[in-house]
């Protein structure tokens, strides 16, 4: 009896990160009179190091932390989502 073969992963598209971002837990906070849309990454899913614009330091992978980007931009979501930043949680705080 011959196994089933498996599917192969198709590539993600840029469209399926911006639609996996938006479909996670996620609040809008307004911070320096903008809205801004903020969503936790767990330690789990931080898989990349990342440089934290509030402190300047490195978010190292495995390091839960929050990726924020503006909820009111006039050029669109996509725009909004391609300038996202990730903080350190209490960098954003601070912020």
């Amino acid at each position: 009896m011959a196994r089933p073969r498996r599917r192969r992963a198709q590539p993600s598209s840029a469209d399926d990160g911006f639609e996996r971002l938006l479909a996670g837990w996620k609040r809008t906070e307004s911070r320096r009179g903008a809205q801004w849309t903020v969503q936790p990454v767990s330690a789990a899913r931080a898989q990349k190091p990342y440089t934290c614009p509030g402190c300047g330091g490195v978010i190292d992978p495995g390091t839960a932390h929050v990726v924020v980007w503006r909820a009111d931009g006039v050029l669109g979501d996509a725009a909004d989502l391609a300038a996202r930043r990730h903080w350190h949680s209490p960098c954003w705080k601070a912020a």
